[in-house]
């Protein structure tokens, strides 16, 4: 049986985006009959751990010197492994392709060093961007990875009729690493249009009038389908929301999500707010909240992007690979 080893970090700073799409590939993996097992730390979010808990995936801790994981990668048998994280060591890469094993790097436009046999970077637009390392690469929304829980709501978008106030549902990963869902939700406030919102936020805070707090939620993939309007970063969620048709409108809150960002909203597949929760991105807000039709152009235009697939081409990919 082939073993895989994903080397991935998930936690309130690291957020949790790292882990999610790992999830996605994993859960592709072991459909085929691979198994997988998860090593590195999960720190501080309950909801993070549950992601692996509940589908039964292993956890084992990992260390962080390159010579040191790849005899954890023999010890285990693996036979490949796949690297997602921006804090790993140069050489870890090269350390485990040393001890056998084939390397899928996914990254973000740059590499940060990391040697692999075949990198993923599922980004839009990835495969226009140039890559500096002379690789096999899997570029651009064609290899989006998508859990299970968003691959079967599909494109069918359970809006429904439109209601008699626009539901607008706002998140900013697992963790919200960055604190800024209680900024965004009084830029909802002070859009002065009527609505009804869901925060999503792992620190209870009071938001008042029409805006509902709850904890991070298993349901999310729901709450985006049934959202009129979502407002989130450019991270691993927005590939979710454009397979869903959602509209939504960006921020950023890493200097690695912003050529993400501004690919989106570049090509008119999301609404951009800009980075801070301000007076300008409440003007946008209002627009949006206020027309329906400017809403739905951008989920119109995003639909279809992100056909769903992209793990099983990935997964293809890795299978075909030989280890070194």
């Amino acid at each position: 049986m082939i073993r895989v080893g994903f080397r991935c970090d998930a936690g309130v700073r690291s957020g949790v985006g790292h882990l999610v799409r790992c999830v996605a590939l994993a859960e592709e993996l072991r459909a085929r009959g691979v198994e997988v097992v998860f090593l590195g730390e999960v720190r501080g979010s309950t909801w993070a751990r549950a992601q692996l808990r509940e589908r039964a995936l292993p956890l084992v801790p990992a260390p962080g010197e390159p010579a040191r994981l790849a005899a954890l990668a023999r010890e285990l048998r693996l036979d490949a492994a796949v690297l997602d994280s921006y804090d790993l060591p140069e050489g870890t890469g090269a350390a485990l392709r040393g001890a056998g094993l084939t390397v899928l790097a996914i990254v973000d436009g740059d590499p940060l060093g990391q040697e692999a046999d075949l990198y993923l970077d599922q980004n839009l637009g990835a495969e226009r961007r140039p890559f500096p390392v002379p690789a096999r690469r899997l570029a651009g929304a064609r290899y989006v990875l998508l859990r299970d829980s968003v691959r079967r709501l599909g494109r069918a978008r359970s809006a429904g009729p439109a209601g008699p106030l626009p539901r607008v549902l706002c998140f900013f990963g697992g963790t919200d690493s960055a604190g800024v869902a209680p900024a965004w939700a009084g830029a909802l406030l002070a859009a002065g249009v009527p609505f009804e919102a869901t925060v999503v936020s792992p620190t209870p805070f009071e938001a008042g009038g029409p805006i509902a707090v709850i904890p991070p939620t298993d349901r999310l993939p729901e709450l985006m389908a049934g959202a009129d309007l979502v407002i989130t970063a450019a991270g691993s969620a927005v590939w979710e929301l454009l397979h869903l048709g959602v509209p939504t409108a960006l921020t950023w809150v890493a200097d690695n999500q912003l050529i993400g960002y501004e690919e989106l909203v570049g090509r008119g597949v999301a609404a951009g707010l800009g980075r801070a929760a301000d007076a300008a991105a409440a003007g946008v807000l209002a627009r949006l909240l206020a027309d329906p039709a400017a809403r739905e152009e951008h989920g119109r235009r995003g639909r279809g992007l992100v056909d769903g697939r992209g793990r099983e081409r990935v997964a293809d990919a890795l299978l075909r690979s030989d280890p070194r």
